[in-house]
């Protein structure tokens, strides 16, 4: 009996792309144009990103024009196709940083894109090889000349507060007498999806979901404020997590996750806290392993570094925050542990990159198994993300009755 013939997804086809060019060696093959196979853009008030996939590495050059200011791409050997012809419509009215975007063919050969700018942007505009689902992404990360200070937005936030007439403190309230700073830290987002359920459920949505109830939970208390690491459907590196965190002098650091597993059976939320000695177990280690792969599908400029934040990550003197970290995770998974299954009946550890801020307690939470098919519809129950996020909530306040923060911090200082 003959055998059947191979299925190929969509995942082999591009990464076999470049291969193919090499292994058929007739003229139609070596004379095959690039094809640009979609085009994404994520506008955040942090930067906005552009993304061109293709199905082979494509050459380029880029000037960027005062005058008004704009981004000008030309990139060689495309044909102008559907995709170049949508790029206009791509484009929100309220992106902070792009007026409008289009595109035409410049001289025989080449594509000219224009992106028209709302100010002076810093560009950095880098190719990504394929992983995951995607092919060759062109990514242009269009960054505000003068960026957004976290620290001044949180401020003001604060001052709005405090000058509501009649807000009272809950009664549950921790004894805390200086302004604690709590940043949450949403999970993916953009071009990184993150886990997907069986029912098409995005990780990144649900993260996103219950990190801003969270906020408002908190925002609620009273000396308590939260930051959001993002506010939307956009990527930020693992290492500028960390980094938003340490430049608002965060008390505490939570990153919100939804885990995932090749057997739809697995369930149960967990609580994770950084190891330098190795993980908890093999399958904490698959899992840092994984979370830490997230900067390969968003997709990082590795051209890109902050030295004193690299060294400040291979600090090893952390032992007084890992300690604050372990208490601040078994409290949280003792909250946890009343709402959903724990998945593990203690707290786990492994290298989470996120987690390696060396003077901020930090902890990732898986809320639940996003690739089981009960917990995921759970996940997008909004009952059951109002309770995670309570969950949370009573698991700080439990730490804070414990360890009540001490030295003022510089969020404290500040006068109002």
């Amino acid at each position: 009996m003959a055998e059947p013939a191979p299925v190929f997804t969509r995942r082999d086809i591009l990464r076999f792309a470049g291969a193919s060019l090499t292994l058929l060696v007739t003229p139609v093959a070596w004379g095959a144009a690039p094809t640009l196979l979609g085009v994404r853009v994520w506008p955040s008030s942090d930067y906005t990103r552009v993304t061109l996939e293709h199905d082979q590495p494509l050459r380029f050059t880029q000037m960027l024009l005062k005058g008004p200011d704009r981004l000008v791409l030309d990139i060689e050997g495309v044909e102008f196709n559907s995709v170049l012809q949508s790029l206009p419509g791509k484009i929100l009215e309220s992106d902070p940083q792009i007026k409008l975007i289009r595109a035409g063919r410049f001289k025989p050969e080449v594509v000219r894109i224009v992106i028209e700018l709302k100010g002076e942007v810093v560009p950095q505009v880098f190719s990504l090889k394929p992983v995951g689902d995607y092919g060759h992404r062109l990514v242009l990360d269009l960054y505000p000349a003068e960026p957004p200070d976290p620290l001044m937005a949180f401020l003001e936030k604060h001052q709005e507060a405090a000058a509501r007439p009649g807000q009272k403190p809950p009664a549950d309230a921790p004894d805390i007498q200086r302004l604690v700073t709590v940043v949450i830290d949403p999970g993916h987002g953009g071009e990184d999806p993150g886990a997907v359920g069986r029912g098409g459920s995005l990780e990144k949505n649900v993260t996103l979901a219950i990190a801003r109830r969270l906020k408002a939970k908190i925002d609620a208390q009273p000396n308590m404020r939260a930051l959001l690491t993002r506010d939307g459907d956009f990527f930020i590196p693992l290492q500028q997590r960390v980094a938003k965190a340490r430049r608002v002098n965060a008390d505490l650091f939570v990153s919100v996750h939804a885990d995932a597993f090749v057997k739809p059976t697995a369930r149960g939320s967990s609580v994770f806290v950084l190891s330098e000695n190795g993980a908890s177990s093999s399958a904490a280690r698959w899992l840092a392993q994984k979370e830490n792969a997230a900067d390969l599908i968003g997709g990082v400029n590795i051209g890109v570094k902050d030295p004193h934040l690299a060294r400040t990550l291979l600090d090893l003197s952390q032992t007084a925050t890992l300690n604050d970290s372990l208490k601040l995770a078994k409290a949280v998974l003792g909250e946890i542990g009343g709402i959903n299954t724990l998945h593990k009946g203690h707290v786990e550890q492994a290298g989470f990159a996120v987690l390696k801020a060396p003077d901020i307690p930090s902890i990732l939470v898986e809320t639940a198994f996003i690739s089981n098919p009960e917990e995921e519809a759970r996940l997008t129950d909004d009952g059951y993300q109002d309770k995670m996020a309570d969950a949370l909530m009573s698991g700080m306040k439990r730490y804070f009755a414990q360890n009540p923060p001490l030295a003022k911090s510089k969020m404290a200082a500040v006068s109002f």
